[in-house]
């Protein structure tokens, strides 16, 4: 098994590459080992120590690391920890546990609501996966978008100009209603 790495903006995080599939659908967010007691596969990646968190994307694994460890010290480790989960043949998650999407939103404003997660859905989210990471819709209220940003956009330093300069300015542009974007879960 040829496992590739690519780096992403945060520097405290690496995406890994399996050439298989992790998930079927969705991504799976996992920032502490506590969360992640709901996948096996997850699990095996903490258990190799300096990790603060895991995300699973489709076809992907990013992985943050402790800022007193260098990626070449644990890199072999969790390059072994996904081998060894491939070659285990248990599932990536235990049921739909820790599976991450876009939050439900009824009213009046439902419509709008469509829209942002239709553009997040077919001009952000793609990209950002790119990165090893995933930006989900958390909520709408008086024109503000809130969104979730997980695996290497997380904590990433750039992340607040991608929401900015990027995201916002696109949503802003595509639907009138929205006046700003704001994260949250950081």
């Amino acid at each position: 098994m040829f496992i590739q790495t690519e780096s992403t903006p945060n520097p405290a995080t690496l995406k890994f590459l399996p050439g298989r599939a992790v998930l079927d659908r969705g991504t799976a967010d996992f920032p502490s080992a506590e969360a992640a007691q709901a996948s096996p596969f997850a699990r095996r990646i903490f258990a190799t120590g300096h990790v603060t968190g895991v995300f699973f994307g489709p076809d992907f694994v990013t992985v943050t690391k402790t800022e007193d460890v260098d990626w070449a010290h644990i890199k072999p480790a969790i390059l072994g920890a996904i081998m060894e989960h491939f070659q285990s043949g248990e599932a990536a998650l235990d049921g739909a546990a820790g599976t991450v999407d876009h939050a439900e939103h009824s009213g009046e404003d439902a419509e709008i609501v469509g829209q942002i997660k239709e553009l997040l859905d077919t001009r952000v989210r793609p990209a950002v996966a790119q990165d090893g990471g995933d930006i989900t819709f958390h909520g709408f209220d008086r024109g503000v978008v809130y969104l979730h940003m997980q695996g290497a956009c997380a904590g990433c330093p750039s992340s607040t100009m991608t929401l900015k300069m990027g995201i916002e300015n696109l949503l802003r542009h595509y639907i009138p209603e929205v006046t700003e974007v704001r994260p949250v879960g950081f």
